[in-house]
């Protein structure tokens, strides 16, 4: 195929500057007009002459012996003198029927100087009185018309106005195009990197043949682009030798304003044979192209392609935000499909290698289902120096691909995805046996003692993978590889902090005098156990212990060094240590205790309840709330300190607060503040006095329960940290 259209010839009459000074003048005859050429055809009609003769059918590719009464054999060779009328220029008087009656004609016919027996044919109502009333009603008409088109546009403005998601929006303008236009259809092909590719049709489209992607320069979109406004655009009629040929796979092209005839792949046209190609503009370059159009031939007006002008200039903006959001849609979808997909290889790896191997299979199939591609093995044979494929139509044939010395293409760290357009040899030997040869070749090395290759193919025609489909298959590759090469160590790892958190999180020892609740949420489900932990130590003394935490990190790392804070704070606890000196103890176990750099932030509080006090150290940790039960006043605990296990010459201060009866009292850690909506903003300490305030008067009773509803609700269950609050309740100190 060659890279770029080529101007053939100028159809019918004329060439140069000539055509568009004679096309000009027909379209402000009064007159009808007509040219034929010497097989009869008709190669042009102006408005007046399709008002006048046609009717509702489009005489433009008509045999002109068909337009007058009595009708003659249109089905023998054609010839000039077999006509109603002479051909040299003299008047003549016939009939003509249309829209069911007939009418006479005066006319004048000649042959024209130009290729082809090219011959001129004009023509009026003989009777005035009968042109008369073919005016007004041509005048009616085209008022009806007018206003029809400028309503239905008036439509597409404001049906865009309250879309709310691409596909509203594609939907109601590309019907609201079609109904104004009374098209059989319309298509929208969105630009990107590598050329259109379809992105939306009117219903009853998708039984058609429509090309899902138009590479640059090699389809009707370069004229649209060139002239810069929508044209009008008619597919010709295969001439006898191509159909001699056998499979059409160029058709001619015929722009209506210029008469330039152009070759154009079969692929990569619309299924219409008359269509007006829009192009879309917005800073300086298409970012669209919609073509709307007939099943049968038909003359198009310029006006209608100017009100589709118009409209492509105000749809720019709302397109180019459609595309914005579209592709970010694409994205996150194939982003939650890896997502889905690695859960289902590692739910898998505990089978054994067979078992991963199954769900390895099905798990490709899946992803070359969402990327509209068959998937096909590469199996190597080292031995003979060949790549074998199970190609879907043809069977098991030897490919030739080097899997060894693979182009770049998008690379992962042990990861290449390679465009077939980079594989010339490839994709010209699928070409050649009729199998799909638009993809890629995924080489992710070996896995689980086997090599894995493969490619993603589309038929001959498709949109090309983008670059976002090729990333998604580089990431897949990579969770391959980790999972099959790493399961093992990771599931052992998520035992032992599994089991370190489970002796870590006991409940909360009940203390006489405070009533306590806590909760933990993890923000992934089935990820490892983090490093939120928390506890309520019962002292000597009417004396209690209050501790949270939040370790740096995940995994085995995290939660061994929670429990060994956690036992540590214990022990300084029984030793009756004060807040801030149990918390300078901890930094410089820390700083001994873990080679990794692991930090911590924490508030230690001891409550004296004989005395109605607590004295507390809050390194680095957000400011507890007190909740005063008399009064409902919120106040924070905010003596600060820094974090403990970064620094050795850390200093640690205490701070102290009285509390009454019935007060409450709030630890957290930062994943209850730092959550985020949907849309991206912070619960912040602003949504969380909103909600302590709300839930502490409904009672202590459930309490974090529905802190954490609360806190689901605004995220859409979507927590991106894990959350741990503790509550307790002052039941029994002194007034």
């Amino acid at each position: 195929m060659t890279k770029e259209l080529s101007k053939r010839r100028v159809e019918g009459v004329g060439q140069g500057s000539l055509v568009g000074t004679l096309a000009k003048l027909l379209e402000l005859m009064d007159e009808a007009v007509l040219v034929f050429d010497g097989a009869g055809r008709v190669l042009l009609a102006n408005d007046a002459a399709q008002a006048l003769m046609g009717g509702e059918d489009t005489l433009v590719g008509c045999d002109v012996r068909t337009v007058f009464s009595p009708a003659e054999d249109a089905s023998g060779p054609f010839s000039r003198e077999g006509l109603p009328f002479s051909c040299d220029g003299s008047s003549a008087t016939v009939t003509c029927r249309v829209r069911g009656r007939s009418q006479i004609l005066r006319l004048r016919c000649d042959s024209v100087d130009a290729p082809g027996e090219t011959t001129m044919l004009v023509a009026v109502p003989e009777d005035a009185q009968l042109r008369e009333s073919d005016d007004r009603d041509r005048t009616i008409a085209e008022l009806r018309r007018a206003n029809h088109r400028l309503s239905g546009a008036l439509g597409i403005v404001l049906d865009t106005l309250d879309a709310e998601d691409v596909a509203t929006l594609f939907s109601r303008v590309l019907t609201e195009i079609r109904d104004t236009m009374e098209a059989d259809g319309t298509l929208m092909f969105l630009a990107e990197h590598d050329g259109f590719h379809l992105r939306g049709m009117t219903e009853g489209m998708d039984e058609r043949r429509v090309p899902r992607f138009m590479p640059y320069a090699r389809s009707a979109e370069m004229l649209a682009t060139r002239e810069g406004h929508a044209v009008r655009l008619r597919v010709k009629a295969p001439q006898a030798e191509d159909l001699r040929r056998g499979r059409l796979s160029m058709r001619d092209v015929v722009n209506e304003d210029t008469r330039e005839v152009v070759r154009v792949h079969q692929s990569v046209l619309p299924p219409f044979a008359s269509f007006l190609a829009v192009p879309v503009w917005f800073g300086g370059h298409v970012i669209a192209i919609i073509e709307v159009g007939w099943e049968r031939q038909r003359s198009l007006r310029r006006e209608d392609a100017q009100l589709l002008d118009s409209v492509a200039h105000y749809l720019a903006v709302q397109l180019m935000g459609a595309f914005t959001a579209m592709r970010t849609q694409h994205e996150e979808r194939l982003s939650e499909l890896g997502g889905e997909l690695r859960e289902e290889l590692l739910a898998s790896a505990g089978s054994g290698k067979q078992g991963l191997v199954d769900c390895l299979t099905d798990v490709l199939a899946q992803a070359a289902e969402e990327l509209d591609a068959t998937y096909v093995p590469l199996l190597p044979n080292p031995h003979q120096h060949l790549v074998m494929a199970d190609l879907p139509l043809t069977g098991r044939r030897s490919v030739p691909v080097d899997l060894e010395a693979l182009p770049q293409g998008a690379q992962g760290e042990d990861v290449r995805v390679v465009d077939l357009e980079d594989l010339p040899q490839l994709e010209q030997a699928l070409r050649e046996l009729g199998e799909p040869c638009v993809g890629v070749v995924v080489d992710a090395g070996v896995v689980a003692d086997t090599p894995l290759s493969l490619m993603m193919l589309r038929p001959e025609g498709a949109e090309p993978l983008d670059e976002a489909e090729m990333a998604f298959l580089v990431r897949l590759g990579e969770d391959v590889r980790d999972i099959a090469e790493g399961e093992e160590a990771r599931a052992q790892d998520k035992r032992i902090s599994q089991a370190l958190q489970t002796g870590m999180r006991n409940e909360l020892q009940k203390v006489e005098g405070i009533s306590a609740q806590g909760i933990y949420s993890s923000a992934t489900a089935q990820a490892f156990v983090g490093g939120d932990f928390y506890d309520l130590i019962r002292l000597p003394g009417r004396r209690a212990c209050v501790i949270m935490g939040d370790v740096s990190g995940k995994g085995v790392e995290a939660a061994s060094v929670s429990a060994a804070v956690r036992t540590a704070l214990g022990a300084y606890a029984w030793e009756g240590l004060q807040p801030a000196r149990m918390v300078r103890s901890l930094n410089d176990f820390l700083l001994g205790f873990s080679r990794l750099e692991t930090f911590a932030t924490l508030f230690v509080g001891v409550a004296d309840l004989a005395a109605g006090t607590l004295t507390y150290c809050s390194a680095g940790h957000p400011p507890a709330v007190l909740v005063r039960h008399d009064s409902g006043e919120i106040q924070l605990l905010d003596v600060q300190s820094g974090v403990v296990g970064a620094f050795h010459d850390m200093t640690y201060r205490n701070g102290s607060v009285h509390v009454r009866q019935g007060d409450v009292l709030l630890l957290y850690t930062d994943g209850t503040t730092e959550a985020r909506d949907p849309k991206g903003a912070f619960f912040g300490e602003g949504g969380l006095r909103d909600m302590v305030m709300r839930e502490v008067p409904r009672g202590f009773d459930g309490l974090l329960d529905r802190l954490l509803a609360t806190l689901d609700a605004f995220t859409g269950r979507n927590l991106e940290d894990d959350v741990a609050m503790v509550a307790l309740r002052f039941d029994d100190v002194p007034a």
